[in-house]
């Protein structure tokens, strides 16, 4: 199996009352400043956790989707998305991500016949085979509404 991993760096600074900022670094080159979510005390100017699992929620259903309309041959020109968690009490009362909403656009080719029921059964099998969804609790809803391009 395949490890894949990043850096976390966080420093104390003095005059915070309770700093949250730290860097997070991606396979030793790219760098993110992350914090708490604003709501939270964190900076909006930096990405915070909660945004980071709607990222790769949205990342993973992309990817899996580009893959089986590769496979079966669908003339996909562009794809993108919306990705929005939700902040709220789980199932013990604990907070948590709720909920994701994955909004994706997908354009094919004008010449591709697709119907809507086409378009929704890949996503469904997008998630199905999603890594990432694979991969958080089974209370975590994710709500997807494709939107076909115009």
């Amino acid at each position: 199996m395949a490890e894949l991993s990043i850096d976390l760096i966080w420093k104390y600074v003095a005059d915070a009352e309770f700093p949250n900022r730290h860097a997070i670094t991606f396979s030793g080159a790219q760098q993110i400043e992350s914090d708490a979510a604003p709501d939270w005390g964190g900076s909006e100017s930096a990405t915070n956790p909660e945004q980071g699992l709607a990222a790769a929620m949205a990342s993973c259903h992309m990817m899996t989707f580009l893959a089986l309309a590769n496979k079966t041959k669908w003339p996909i020109s562009q794809y993108a998305d919306h990705a929005t968690a939700h902040l709220g009490k789980n199932s013990s009362g604990q907070m948590a991500v709720v909920k994701i909403d994955l909004a994706p656009i997908v354009t094919l080719d004008a010449d591709f016949e697709c119907t809507d029921d086409m378009l929704i059964t890949m996503h469904e099998r997008a998630h199905r085979y999603c890594f990432i969804a694979n991969s958080v609790s089974d209370s975590l809803r994710v709500d997807i509404k494709p939107v076909r391009a115009p």
